[in-house]
């Protein structure tokens, strides 16, 4: 075997960015075990898993293969796979099919009603790259893709949902599109240069910080109101007490005009806010 071919799936690894799984597979387990207040059992959270590990790379391929052209000329991005040559086009319409396939097979072995349904995170996955070129709300239209994950994870154990999923699905959707404006100052100048749309290009950086204030602080009081709904226990609240002392930590690693801890505020306490949200519910519920 070459030494090209036993790095293809390091290359493909790197264009999903699989550790960026972090986001949103914990609060698929998060409506999994609220759906049931407790454990929804091995099979379907490891269907769970497989469907959303398919779903997640799809989308992620999806992307990549749709800003190609854009990724290449923006300094930050023109490293990608894509752009520098290191992955061909057919290559990521194949990743993005057998993600495609390991998706369909998964949601057939979950709950019938999200065999039909399937097609909506496709549709949406397909959709989210082109809003760069026409609105600054692209932002929540990815903090909607991510927020079907407790939804979806919801559907699947129990074949229904209740007001208090959809609140769960807004929570995470807020909470993703707060963290979204953030990675959006990454690429102010290149997207002002380039007629690209952001929220950051249309409100400038300290639009970007007083919307994801305001989103982030929905999203807590929003789990809040979940727990109100499902009359938690207090390991959910301290769940949710984890959730807003680390979006406020989040906000003050960086300010206007002081990006440096960018990185940090966006990768690692956002992966943290999820796990550790998680392990608290995992807990009010399976104790």
């Amino acid at each position: 075997m070459t030494d090209h071919a036993v790095s293809l799936p390091r290359r493909l690894s790197r264009l999903v960015r699989l550790e960026h799984t972090v986001f949103a597979l914990p609060f698929a387990y998060v409506g999994g075990l609220l759906a049931v207040g407790g454990w929804p059992g091995a099979s379907a959270m490891v269907w769970v898993t497989v469907a959303m590990a398919g779903a997640r790379t799809l989308a992620m391929a999806l992307n990549r293969l749709v800003d190609a052209e854009i990724d290449a000329g923006n300094p930050r991005t023109a490293s990608r796979e894509l752009p520098s040559g290191s992955l061909t086009r057919p290559q990521v319409w194949g990743l993005s099919a057998i993600a495609l396939g390991v998706y369909l097979v998964a949601v057939f072995q979950l709950d019938p009603v999200v065999r039909w349904l399937w097609p909506i995170p496709v549709a949406m996955f397909v959709v989210y790259p082109y809003l760069k070129r026409l609105t600054w709300l692209c932002h929540l239209w990815l903090g909607a893709c991510l927020g079907l994950a407790p939804v979806g994870a919801w559907l699947a154990v129990t074949g229904t949902t209740r007001w208090e999923t959809w609140v769960l699905g807004l929570a995470v959707a807020l909470w993703v599109a707060g963290f979204d404006l953030f990675y959006s100052l990454f690429d102010l100048e290149h997207d002002l240069e380039a007629g690209l749309h952001s929220w950051a290009t249309r409100f400038g950086e300290s639009g970007v910080f007083a919307g994801a204030r305001v989103m982030h602080a929905a999203a807590v009081a929003a789990l809040a109101v979940v727990g109100l709904g499902l009359a938690a226990g207090p390991w959910y609240w301290g769940g949710v007490g984890a959730v807003a002392l680390l979006l406020l930590y989040e906000h003050r690693l960086i300010r206007p005009g002081d990006l440096r801890r960018l990185d940090a505020a966006f990768f690692t306490v956002n992966g943290v806010i999820s796990v550790v949200f998680c392990v608290f519910v995992g807990l009010d519920t399976l104790l």
